[in-house]
């Protein structure tokens, strides 16, 4: 019975100085400040990689709109500078030039007005690339190829 009263004491001595230890050390103290000091700079990073996101989407608004804005003033120049002065010779014209390529900015739909689809990353048909075959290009091809404007 003596033999079980010393276990039971030594057992309890051992978790009274583990828990003394514990309390008393200043390591263990050091790593609950540094382990809150780590929340708090992960909540920061957090906070200001937000922001960043939110700051990117906003220039990326206001540049499209930039955009549209230039191309309504480069269409209205190019087509109220033919209706004043419709007898100015077209080399004269300095819209004339780029008065047939112009292609307006279109108004992108609304997020919720319509559904964005993935672009397609494969062919309609089979292209005969691994087949060794040469396909000429036409020349119907080849001048609507340098018919098309080029983006500057």
């Amino acid at each position: 019975m003596t033999m079980t009263w010393a276990i039971i004491i030594f057992l309890a001595g051992i978790l009274i100085g583990a828990l003394a230890v514990r309390l008393t050390n200043k390591s263990v103290k050091q790593q609950k400040t540094l382990k809150k000091e780590l929340d708090k700079s992960k909540y920061e990073l957090e906070q200001f990689r937000q922001e960043l996101v939110d700051h990117f989407a906003r220039s990326a608004d206001l540049l499209d709109n930039v955009a549209k804005d230039y191309s309504k003033l480069y269409e209205h120049m190019a087509k109220t500078s033919t209706e004043l002065m419709p007898n100015l010779p077209a080399q004269d014209n300095p819209f004339a030039k780029r008065i047939t390529s112009l292609e307006a900015v279109k108004d992108a739909p609304k997020d919720d007005e319509s559904v964005e689809q993935a672009p397609r990353d494969y062919a309609n048909g089979a292209t005969g690339l691994f087949k060794g075959e040469n396909t000429a290009v036409t020349e119907e091809e080849k001048a609507q190829l340098h018919a098309e404007p080029k983006a500057s």
